[in-house]
């Protein structure tokens, strides 16, 4: 650690890095730089023999064309870690994205973007396409680390030490008015903020040192304030609503402390979108939404497939589903099943089904699940993915199964940092079944 090498820097690698070599052969990969610069880079993690060492740029040498100063402060060399391409300007942070889904889906999947019926882009939000040096305003849930002083931070990238900040650039307006950074949280581990989209409501949630008492939460704006309980790290109720309304597919969706939803305020909408024109419903027809959280694809799919239709949603998470089945309670013929999907379904007996929407954790499905999707002659199957190398993973087991991918799309839901999401909307292979 701390030592440096002066390095050509190559191409981009899944991770929010580049990839470099020393004159020794060992690869380096470097945060804070850009592909065909050349950079000091110092040495942040790794040891002597190791097979890779982690690295920042602390000084470029010859910067690309995409290079621009960071808006933000906090952004560098040992500095918040919440962002990845801060340096880059925004269509060369999109291209960069691409590259790396391109590179995962070549080498896990065997897949060109040709053959992954991809053209190559990832697409801004809406209202996300700004020029270079200004950021979009999209985190709807920012949780800060609280330092020793009190003071409400980031994390450094890859470590516990927090970077105090006053203000987080990609914060959303209704994170930034509870002026959470102006205040002294003292006791505190961390103070999780959340502004739901399409609806006025927001919440806290503060996490305790051990033995530390709730402080008095006065901020700029009403909130309600959950806390998580230092035995069985449970979030509880403190004062106001236990849940935060969401507004996406012309539908309010509660979604109760802790519970998931996408942080772009634009990306519900703009997923089902995605999912919705890949998987063209019909009247009638049978689907299942895996992974399903709280109901946003299980209440699009319900909206559309009629009164015959029908739609069966697994979820883990116990109190998702407590808000999926509040949530989808106006539909009849939708049920929510709480487990894991690949102990559930089994379970259900279900042996055919007409559609498939699965938005996996970040780890992906796995060749289990897929194998057994893959199993039930789904006429096409909509795969939401926060990762690519997961994505690509699975899409190699799809194929093995019998399946092939009509169409992919990627979407820059989080802008400043390395992460992708990505819906592929896959079909049987032998046309007609």
């Amino acid at each position: 650690m701390g030592e440096e090498y002066e390095v050509e820097i190559g191409p981009v690698a899944h991770g929010g890095h580049c990839i470099a070599r020393t004159s020794e052969g060992q690869v380096l990969f470097v945060r804070h730089t850009l592909p065909g610069e050349r950079v000091v880079a110092r040495v942040t993690e790794g040891e002597e023999g190791a097979r890779f060492l982690r690295a920042d740029a602390v000084e470029v040498l010859s910067a690309s064309k995409d290079r621009i100063e960071a808006p933000c402060p906090y952004a560098g060399p040992g500095r918040c870690g919440g962002c990845d391409w801060q340096h880059a300007k925004p269509g060369a942070q999109r291209r960069l994205k691409g590259e790396v889904l391109a590179e995962q889906l070549q080498r896990l999947a065997g897949l060109t973007p040709e053959e992954a019926g991809w053209d190559g882009t990832v697409m801004p939000a809406e209202g996300d396409k700004l020029p270079a040096g200004e950021v979009p305003q999209w985190r709807t849930r920012v949780q800060y680390t609280v330092d020793a002083d009190g003071n409400a931070g980031l994390r450094r990238h890859r470590s516990h030490e927090v970077e105090p900040i006053e203000h987080c650039m990609i914060a959303a307006p209704g994170v930034s008015e509870l002026g959470i950074e102006e205040r002294d949280w003292s006791g505190m581990a961390s103070v999780e903020a959340i502004a739901a989209t399409g609806s006025q409501d927001r919440m806290v949630i503060l996490e305790p040192r051990p033995g530390a008492r709730l402080p008095l939460v006065e901020l700029d704006k009403p909130v309600s304030v959950m806390r998580v309980e230092e035995k069985d790290g449970g979030i509880h109720r403190v004062h106001g609503r236990a849940f935060v309304r969401e507004r996406a597919d012309g539908r309010t969706h509660r979604v109760g402390s802790g519970g998931f939803w996408q942080v772009h305020p634009m990306a519900a909408d703009t997923l089902v979108k995605a999912v919705m024109q890949g998987l063209l419903p019909r009247k009638g027809d049978m689907a299942l939404d895996l992974y399903c959280g709280v109901g946003l694809f299980a209440g699009a799919l319900a909206d559309r497939l009629g009164e015959k239709g029908a739609v069966l949603g697994i979820e883990s998470g116990k109190r998702a589903v407590e808000d999926a089945r509040h949530n989808l309670a106006d539909f009849e013929r939708v049920r929510i099943e709480q487990g894991k999907v690949e102990s559930v379904l089994p379970r259900t007996g279900i042996t055919e089904v007409d559609l498939i929407v699965l938005d996996p954790p970040r780890a992906g499905a796995g060749r289990q699940t897929v194998e057994h999707l893959a199993s039930l002659g789904a006429r096409r199957i909509a795969y939401v993915a926060c990762d690519p190398a997961a994505l690509a993973r699975d899409l190699g087991y799809f194929r093995d199964g019998g399946y092939k991918v009509r169409t992919l799309r990627a979407f820059d839901l989080f802008p400043m940092t390395h992460h992708v999401e990505c819906v592929a909307i896959l079909e049987p292979a032998a046309k007609g079944l």
